[in-house]
């Protein structure tokens, strides 16, 4: 079993810059691929960015690419997610997922076998 936590969101303005992090307790941290995905309101779930076991593969869905950056520590056993130049469109509930590592870096939400609880971002124009 994997337990994920969140935290870090919060209301901002657009333009800022936020910093999610995601701390995993239960099995080996680096067995995981770690992915973000992000739900707005009456929204369906999408996928934001995914990292390999070992942080040196990553990819980003388009709507984030070159604003948002994933990142891993498997010392401390959390992934992180730079946000900057955030939009309104941002605006949802972030959650950190954990997919076994011989998946590779998959985008589909059915292949996480664990999920957080999610954290709120907001922006705001």
């Amino acid at each position: 079993q994997v337990q994920l936590v969140e935290s870090g969101g919060e209301s901002v303005q657009a333009g800022d810059s936020l910093r999610l992090s995601c701390a995993s307790s239960g099995r080996a941290f680096s067995e995981y691929t770690m992915g973000w995905f992000r739900q707005a309101p009456g929204k369906e779930r999408d996928f934001v960015a995914v990292i390999g076991w070992n942080g040196v593969n990553t990819y980003y869905g388009d709507s984030v690419k070159g604003r948002f950056t994933i990142s891993r520590n498997n010392a401390e056993n959390t992934v992180y997610l730079q946000m900057n130049s955030l939009k309104p469109d941002d605006t949802a509930v972030y959650s950190c997922a954990a997919a076994g590592r011989t998946y590779g870096l998959v985008t589909a939400s059915r292949f996480y076998d664990y999920w957080g609880q999610g954290t709120q971002v907001t922006v705001s124009s």
